[in-house]
Formats: C-alpha cells, structure tokens, sequence
C-alpha cells in the first residue's frame, strides 16, 4: 500500500498517528453496525419469507373460490356484485427504527372487512370469495410495508460495507504504511544526529 505524501516532520507523526486512532475505532464501529444491520436484515426477510408462504396459501383458496362463484352466478353478475364493493384506505408515511437507525416506510391502514350486496341472489361462496380477497388484500399491504423496509435496509448494509472495505483495504493500511514511513525516516535522522555529534566530539 502506498503511503500518503506528506513530509516526514514528528507534526505530522502526531497527525497521523492520530488518525490511524480515529480510523480504527471507526472501522469497529461500523464492523459492529454492518452485523447489527446484516442481522436485522435477515430477520425482515424470514418475515417477508413467512408473509409470502401465507400469500401464497390464501391464493390457493381464493382463486378457486372466486372461480366456483364466476361458475354458479356467471361473470355479469358477479361484475355486478363487484361494482358495489367500495373499500376506502389510507398509505400513511412513517418511520422505524433498526440498529438505532430510522428507516421510512408506510402503513396501509384497511377498513373493516363487510358485506355490500344483498343476501337476495347471493349465496355464502360470495361471502367466502371476498374474505379470502379481503384477507390477501391485507397480506399484500404487510408485505409492500415491510418490502420497504428491507429495500432500504439492505442499500444501508450495502453501504456501510463499503465504508468498512475502503477503512479496512485502504485508509487504515495507508495510514500504517505511512506512520511507518515517518517513522523510519525521524530515526534515521535521530542515528545521523548522533553520528555527527560523536564526530564533533572526537575532533575536540
């Protein structure tokens, strides 16, 4: 690793030797906050792993469902039941915190799930087929939320590893190389010193 081009002056020993300090401790702590982060990380993924499993098992009932009420009234009149239905909710911006960061994210706040059509020409398969819409609805809004989050997370972890690799590959190694460098240099001046004053001596 090259060194930094400065003058080898005990100044500037002080200077570096100091900012190899603040460099180090700067390395553990972002070493400390990458793991914390990558932790966290993998935690919202396992949510976002069971949230998809659950997805994906309400499709499986609500499809069907779905397809045996297309089948029993036909698609006008479902089309005509499904005009009625009117859900109001609101996305809702907000924030969390993780590893003592503060993460955007939103919050998709549902209604309560009800019944708008009448019990005449309906049967339960109808009241079964929107549940599992209504349900999967709300999946969809957990997830969106917390893909969000992870999104966010995972851009936070790439960069913070990258701050790690340039203290780890680059500033700290320089550094050392270079109070190394100065180093060398003052002793050689310190040995050179001493010779000329043995000389000086010699000669009195």
């Amino acid at each position: 690793m090259a060194k930094l081009n400065i003058a080898p002056t005990k100044s500037n020993l002080l200077s570096m030797k100091e900012q190899l300090s603040v460099s180090q401790n700067g390395y553990e702590l972002l070493e400390q906050k990458r793991e914390i982060l990558v932790m966290e990380l993998m935690h919202m993924v396992e949510r976002v792993k069971l949230l998809e499993q659950k997805i994906d098992e309400l499709i499986e009932k609500a499809y069907p469902a779905l397809k045996k009420m297309l089948m029993q009234f036909g698609g006008d009149r479902v089309e005509q039941m499904s005009s009625g239905v009117k859900y109001d909710f609101s996305i809702i911006e907000k924030s969390i915190t993780i590893g003592g960061m503060r993460f955007p994210t939103i919050d998709v706040k549902l209604p309560e799930k009800k019944l708008f059509y009448s019990f005449m020409g309906t049967s339960s398969s109808c009241d079964e087929t929107i549940s599992y819409f209504f349900e999967l609805l709300k999946l969809l809004t957990d997830m969106a939320s917390i893909r969000t989050i992870v999104w966010r997370l995972a851009g936070e972890v790439k960069k913070t590893q990258r701050r790690v690799n340039a203290l780890d590959k680059m500033v700290i190694p320089q550094t050392q190389e270079t109070v190394r460098y100065i180093e060398s240099v003052l002793e050689e001046r310190e040995r050179e010193n001493v010779f000329v004053l043995k000389s000086l001596k010699n000669r009195k």
